[in-house]
């Protein structure tokens, strides 16, 4: 399926709505986002194709703070291996997503094939990390978080450094906690032993 996408900036993010009877298959949507490298997509349970516009600077080196302190700890407990934007999910919704930062436990990780992990792996990270950019809108950024819970993820956390702000969010339905500055967030559960510095997070740039 060759398909390539080119959109103004200013038109991001956007939704591409394909024919129901045309979705994609899992290997078709990583092929289609292989031909369209520069841009950056994640698709929806119920298959739309969502441009996703590059992160600012200052959240940009606020994912990457935070994610440096994910994959350190990850090293020093070995209980599991982190990622950061790059790598996308496939949620067993359907949903395809990307956080700022993802922990994925060795005994996951044991159940892919090799040629799954070189791809989107058809897997729920147990714990993920988004960061608030500027484009993001809050209403929108709820809304991924309770997809990433939907989809299996145990822990979730997302990052509003402007407000100084962590939602926390776990399975069961509950409303997400908020925790507001804090300068530093203890994990649970998979990640339990896990600590967040917030310290350069809420300084900023």
């Amino acid at each position: 399926m060759d398909m390539q996408v080119v959109l103004p900036e200013e038109a991001l993010p956007a939704k591409l709505t394909l024919n129901p009877e045309l979705r994609m298959t899992d290997d078709e949507y990583f092929e289609f986002c292989q031909l369209n490298r520069d841009v950056r997509f994640e698709r929806t349970a119920e298959g739309e194709i969502i441009i996703v516009p590059p992160a600012g600077y200052e959240s940009s080196y606020q994912s990457g703070d935070i994610f440096g302190q994910l994959r350190n700890w990850a090293k020093r407990d070995g209980r599991g291996k982190a990622s950061d934007a790059s790598a996308e999910f496939i949620l067993p919704t359907g949903a395809a997503l990307s956080p700022d930062a993802a922990w994925l436990s060795n005994q996951q990780l044991s159940q892919l094939s090799k040629k799954q992990r070189t791809k989107f792996p058809p897997v729920a990270p147990e714990f993920v990390i988004e960061v608030m950019s500027p484009s993001d809108r809050l209403p929108a950024a709820k809304k991924k978080m309770q997809e990433w819970i939907r989809g299996g993820v145990e822990l979730a956390w997302l990052v509003h450094g402007d407000a100084q702000t962590v939602y926390i969010y776990r399975p069961g339905g509950q409303e997400a906690e908020q925790k507001t500055g804090i300068a530093k967030l203890a994990a649970e559960g998979p990640v339990a032993g896990f600590e967040l510095d917030l310290t350069d997070i809420w300084a900023g740039l």
